[in-house]
């Protein structure tokens, strides 16, 4: 019997903003199992040492640093890893941030910088990938997406609405490339306790209204998020596609 997840070893696989936080585990999640690994991040020193982390479990991993906003080094990213390895096998679209600002105060630049990077930049990513996947006839594009995609919450209009479109691109692509051989799917967690939001759950206030939404006990971990991520990417999930799989301890089941 194959073990499982044997079948990603040697794939290549590009995580945006892998450097640090989730995508960091994901990245490190796919090195253990012998994956290629490429990921990319803007501060070239938090950088360096993730991808020695990774090179601990694959030596052939790589790191590509650049500013993923501008749609150039997106292009750039994808061509290095492909150039690299000879494939795209699987892209996970993870690179994002908030603006965390009420909707009365966010400006033009705020909205823009949150919409280009979270949307705009899978958008394109995806389309960069996808030159190499269809040749291949085969790949798989994972979107990390938000449960804010699916619910409201203060101080995320611009955030809420980048994952909507990102959850609804998912469909829009896995709709058209699906005959082609790809695969494209979205993982949408809640908040996960990570080195990037530690400080924010330092305020026992915005912890304890966070605490009561989830039903499950304690925070997400980013374990949690790569567990998903790991699952679409293998052929345990081969008939799935156009799906976002919600890992939000039952936030949105309420």
């Amino acid at each position: 019997m194959t073990a499982y997840f044997s079948e990603l070893e040697n794939k290549t696989v590009i995580v945006t903003g892998g450097s640090k936080g989730i995508g960091k585990d994901i990245a490190l999640t796919f090195a253990k199992l012998k994956a290629n690994v490429v990921i990319s991040g803007r501060d070239a020193t938090v950088l360096k040492a993730s991808l020695k982390e990774l090179q601990e479990y694959n030596p052939k991993c790589l790191a590509v640093s650049g500013d993923l906003s501008d749609i150039g080094e997106v292009q750039k990213l994808i061509d290095k890893a492909a150039s690299e390895f000879g494939t795209v096998d699987v892209l996970v679209n993870n690179a994002g941030i908030n603006i965390a600002k009420p909707a009365m105060e966010v400006t033009e630049a705020d909205w823009d910088a949150v919409l280009d990077l979270n949307l705009k930049t899978a958008f394109f990513a995806s389309q960069a990938a996808a030159r190499y996947m269809l040749e291949q006839n085969s790949g798989r594009i994972i979107n990390i997406a938000s449960q804010m995609a699916f619910v409201g919450y203060v101080k995320r209009a611009a955030y809420c609405s980048s994952k909507g479109g990102l959850v609804q691109l998912t469909k829009a692509l896995a709709v058209e490339w699906a005959k082609q051989g790809i695969r494209v799917n979205a993982v949408a967690p809640t908040f996960v306790e990570t080195e990037l939001t530690v400080n924010m759950f330092k305020d026992e206030t915005f912890k304890q209204e966070i605490d009561s939404r989830i039903l499950l006990d304690g925070l997400s971990q980013p374990a949690d998020i790569s567990g998903a991520v790991l699952y679409l990417a293998s052929n345990l999930a081969n008939f799935v596609t156009g799906e976002t799989i919600k890992v939000d301890g039952g936030w949105t089941a309420i």
